[in-house]
């Protein structure tokens, strides 16, 4: 399978090492509007590199395009890709609105071509087994979700179009918040209504709210208690708790960690297991987080393919992109309007 690139920052590099990585992917193109930087990433791979994306497009022998440009130019990107027949794998967030979410949606289907989103959380080792211990029904029915993601604000950001609205279309919930929203999907279904509050009061920045805390309603009625922030004084970390009848498990990152409490009626004796990921601690303090963000697009790769062969797989699709947009807006409008929020049904 053939690929190209779009965007050779932090993240567009790492995408282009984990395309490398596999002998039957092949990069053929990449390009950035700072041709230094494409022909970086491009390094060793035999890549062509081009200033404009839209000379890449024109010639492009690539079966699927990777879009991994700041947020604002997603839509641009994605629509052009599809237009040109590619199948598309755009990071996350899918675009800095809703409504644009749902035009990219539409073109999609017009196109015939399949488009997945960069959740690569999906992928991490403790969030897997979390998913692996619900699915197989170790701690009974699920009650209750607790979902947090946040570090300690804009000195994390590598650029002002990380964390202003206009571009980014929003604060915390568009950034690590994402990942929290889609996780929460992923565990628990579809999200029906949402209710929350949201204020920007620590780093003042309009439209870029830097915390929100909302109740996520799943069609089965189990709720998740949800909170994006960039007013962590622990700095980066991420967490996922489901509860059940039969006992409870949580997964983090930063550090990865995972906690399994089980018991065999509620209140009775409890068995207690902790999983602390020493391969992923010591490849991190070597290599630093990109290594194992890297492993993670690198899986995400495999099972794109398995998606557009048509198999079942993990993988973020347009639909997560939109719904978590859409997740994001509707805490915004219930924080302004003080009630919840009804979604739309999926179509």
């Amino acid at each position: 399978m053939r690929f190209s690139l779009l965007g050779a920052g932090v993240i567009g590099r790492l995408r282009a090492r984990a395309v490398a990585r596999d002998p039957e992917r092949e990069l053929v193109a990449v390009a950035d509007i700072d041709e230094a930087a494409a022909a970086y990433a491009a390094c060793g791979t035999g890549a062509r590199v081009f200033g404009d994306y839209r000379k890449l497009l024109e010639g492009d022998q690539a079966d699927v395009v990777i879009v991994s440009t700041p947020v604002h130019l997603h839509e641009e990107m994605v629509v052009a890709a599809l237009a040109a027949g590619k199948h598309v794998l755009c990071e996350k967030p899918l675009s800095n609105s809703a409504e644009s979410c749902r035009r990219i949606l539409a073109c999609v289907r017009e196109r015939g071509r399949t488009l997945a989103v960069g959740f690569n959380h999906r992928y991490l080792p403790s969030f897997r087994f979390l998913k692996q211990v619900i699915d197989e029904g170790r701690i009974g029915r699920v009650d209750s979700l607790r979902v947090f993601g946040g570090h300690d604000g804009l000195a994390n950001f590598r650029a002002p179009w990380m964390y202003q609205k206009q571009w980014s279309g929003g604060g915390a919930m568009m950034d690590l918040g994402i990942h929290m929203t889609d996780l929460a999907r992923f565990v628990l279904g579809e999200i029906e209504e949402v209710y929350g509050v949201a204020g920007s009061n620590v780093w003042k920045l309009e439209g870029s709210e830097d915390r929100a805390l909302a109740i996520l309603k799943s069609e089965s009625g189990v709720p998740a208690i949800y909170e994006a922030t960039w007013n962590e004084w622990k700095g980066y970390r991420v967490y996922l708790e489901a509860y059940g009848d039969w006992g409870m498990v949580r997964a983090s990152y930063g550090p990865m960690r995972s906690l399994l409490i089980t018991q065999d009626r509620p209140g009775g004796p409890r068995r207690r297991r902790i999983k602390r990921y020493p391969e992923v601690v010591i490849r991190e303090k070597l290599r630093g987080w990109e290594a194992t963000t890297q492993i993670t697009f690198q899986e995400e790769l495999s099972d794109f393919a398995r998606r557009i062969r048509g198999e079942v797989v993990p993988l973020g699709d347009g639909w997560s992109g939109l719904r978590a947009v859409e997740i994001a807006e509707a805490v915004l409008e219930s924080s302004a309007s003080g009630y919840p929020v009804r979604l739309r049904r999926p179509s």
